[in-house]
């Protein structure tokens, strides 16, 4: 085990998000189900409390990549000035397509600085296209290829514009982490139960999935001229750069007006409605096949019409042969107009409704 490898009692650092997760998705192969994802949804109302939830939302998880709109939010309120295009990939985690890597080359252009100033992971593109095309090029894993390099070029772009050091803004004690941490206290309502390590070096931040609906919301439905809006404006004028051109979540903003999105490892999904109201989603397992299923049900159950949008999110098939056999379907989540449901959920105490 690698020395800086805490040692913890495992039990005492289970969220009931994990342990009180009831049954959210049935994986059916052939007419059988073979397999069941458990998981939590909440959604909160446009004040901030809780309309509904399925399972326990109360204990903190790591949302992963969904804190990127809040961390651009942070970014934006100390002073940082792009483009909608631009702002809308330091939120994304991208797919690694040319015009990804062009936005992130102007943010870092427009700092003084280079790729060569980025501290994120290394990696291939999340793309299947663009990995191929740039396993077949030879060319290395790198971290303007990585999704989060627009969170990171941004984060270097805040740091040059308050004179704040460049060489070290992924510490937590940085005044750029320090502003991060506190937006998303504001927002979510809560204080951050735990700072970890992302899978691209930044910090990362636990707090409820409640707290993340309630913070999606607050963004989505922000008056106009604020931080917030601004930045829920550029996630929906370039949904493209957010995510990707082949990615459902892009589909879903497009299609929705005034909705913003935002997917997480780990399987972590939140959304904020111009209304105010948010959602958000959490597998247990970290499975990402389960996420969009149980997230289509949950904007379904919120009375969401977008029949391309949520098509692309409950497309997860189970195939044998080369063949679909089957498909992974949403159960549980209770009246969602049109959710397929297996039953007996609501009766287990799986649903909480307020």
């Amino acid at each position: 085990m690698p020395a800086h490898t805490p040692v913890i009692a495992a039990q005492d650092h289970l969220s009931p998000v994990l342990t009180e997760a009831p049954i959210v998705a049935l994986v059916i192969r052939s007419g059988l189900v073979e397999s069941v994802h458990r998981g939590t949804v909440v959604a909160t109302a446009a004040d901030g409390t809780v309309a509904w939830a399925v399972g326990d939302p109360c204990g903190p998880i790591f949302a992963r990549s969904s804190n990127k709109p809040l961390q651009a939010l942070a970014m934006v309120r100390a002073g940082l000035d792009l483009p909608d295009d631009e702002l809308a990939l330091a939120c994304a985690s991208h797919s690694g397509e040319a015009f990804h890597l062009e936005a992130a080359r102007r943010i870092l252009a427009g700092a003084g600085l280079s790729e060569a100033d980025l501290q994120n992971t290394p990696d291939l593109p999340v793309d299947e296209v663009e990995r191929e095309a740039w396993l077949v090029a030879r060319r290395p894993k790198s971290s303007l290829a990585q999704n989060c390099s627009g969170k990171h070029a941004a984060m270097l772009a805040t740091c040059v514009a308050n004179g704040w050091d460049t060489g070290t803004y992924r510490e937590p004690e940085h005044p750029l982490q320090q502003a991060i941490a506190g937006t998303i206290e504001e927002l979510s309502g809560e204080r951050i139960a735990a700072v970890g390590v992302d899978g691209c070096g930044a910090p990362v931040h636990g707090f409820s999935l409640t707290g993340l609906a309630r913070a999606f919301g607050r963004i989505a439905a922000a008056a106009a001229g604020t931080p917030e809006a601004r930045t829920a404006d550029a996630i929906r004028a370039h949904p493209e750069h957010l995510g990707g051109t082949r990615r459902e979540g892009t589909t879903l903003i497009r299609e929705v007006g005034g909705l913003i999105a935002k997917d997480g490892a780990e399987s972590v999904y939140a959304v904020g409605l111009a209304d105010g109201r948010g959602v958000a989603v959490k597998i247990a397992d970290g499975s990402p096949r389960a996420k969009g299923v149980v997230l289509a049900a949950a904007l379904r159950r919120l009375g969401i019409d977008a029949p391309t949008a949520l098509a692309a999110l409950e497309d997860a098939p189970v195939t044998g042969h080369g063949e679909q056999v089957g498909a992974i379907i949403a159960t549980g989540l209770g009246d969602s107009g049109g959710l397929r449901d297996s039953g007996g959920l609501r009766d287990s105490g799986g649903l909480r409704d307020s």
